[in-house]
């Protein structure tokens, strides 16, 4: 009995330790954010000393010399090219993973690793073809052209977690539905997206994440400071001489909320998704 106290006691102070050493991070992350000086503190104290909320008004209130709301249009960019990457980038790997899942034609296997070796080449290297063709296609310096790059690299992800998905679905339900009288568009609506919500979650959350959160594309591909995406406009802060820390910590905290608001509101389509399949009758 007494053994048994002390591993749960144990357990306890190990999981207080990897808590306390994940959270470190963040704290001083709002440390920076409140403290009214804008240098780097070297204090292993992850609390300010004087608080103040000045680094968010300005980050949140900043104007260009045009006199146009910057953090404003800016946090728009970001929402708009995310949601619409988001949308597209699903949109097409949910009819992609179920005509893979599904149907057996020339080529399947084929494309299915052409898919997986896509995603063994960075965005760096990409850079160059994708710039060339959004020149081409007069896309340069827009948020479609960044809704057309996010949406077409993740979609290789997308497809082959959805596709994976699907294929733990059983063809009997289906099969039932068509016996009932439905299309094969009533089939796939009514029966397999519901069933498939879990994983429709987890590839939302990805798309958004990887188009909130990419930088490299879009400080490449846009120019217009009212155009440009959050973590863009963080990297502003970041100067060849000198950091502007307060600032750049306030924007990080901001620029973190909606992603953290996202996961929370389909935290429990992951926990339905990691347990599906758990309990059988």
């Amino acid at each position: 009995m007494k053994r048994s106290q002390l591993t749960v006691a144990l357990v306890h102070v190990v999981l207080v330790l990897a808590c306390v050493a994940s959270l470190y991070p963040v704290l001083w992350v709002v440390k920076m954010a409140l403290s009214p000086a804008q240098s780097l503190s070297l204090s292993l104290n992850p609390f300010p000393q004087e608080v103040t909320f000045d680094h968010f008004r300005e980050v949140l209130l900043s104007h260009d010399s045009q006199g146009r709301w910057l953090f404003g249009r800016q946090l728009l960019a970001s929402v708009v090219v995310s949601g619409a990457t988001t949308l597209v980038g699903l949109s097409l790997a949910v009819t992609a993973a179920y005509a893979l899942s599904r149907f057996r034609f020339p080529g399947k296997d084929a494309g299915m690793q052409t898919l997986l070796v896509t995603q063994m080449f960075p965005a760096t290297l990409m850079l160059v073809p994708l710039f060339a063709i959004l020149q081409r296609l007069s896309l340069l310096d827009s948020w479609g052209g960044l809704v057309l790059v996010y949406s077409t690299t993740s979609l290789p992800f997308c497809v082959w977690m959805l596709k994976g998905y699907f294929d733990t679905i059983p063809r009997e339900l289906e099969e039932a539905a068509v016996m009932d009288g439905a299309s094969a568009w009533q089939v796939f609506w009514k029966v397999v997206l519901p069933l498939a919500r879990p994983a429709l979650a987890v590839t939302a959350l990805f798309s958004f994440m990887t188009a909130w959160n990419e930088f490299i594309l879009s400080a490449t591909l846009i120019n217009d400071a009212a155009r440009f995406t959050l973590p863009v406009a963080l990297q502003q802060y970041v100067g060849e001489w000198k950091t502007e820390w307060g600032h750049f910590a306030a924007g990080a905290l901001v620029v973190s909320a909606p992603v953290m608001a996202l996961f929370f509101a389909l935290q429990k389509y992951l926990v339905g998704g990691l347990t599906a399949g758990a309990v059988k009758g």
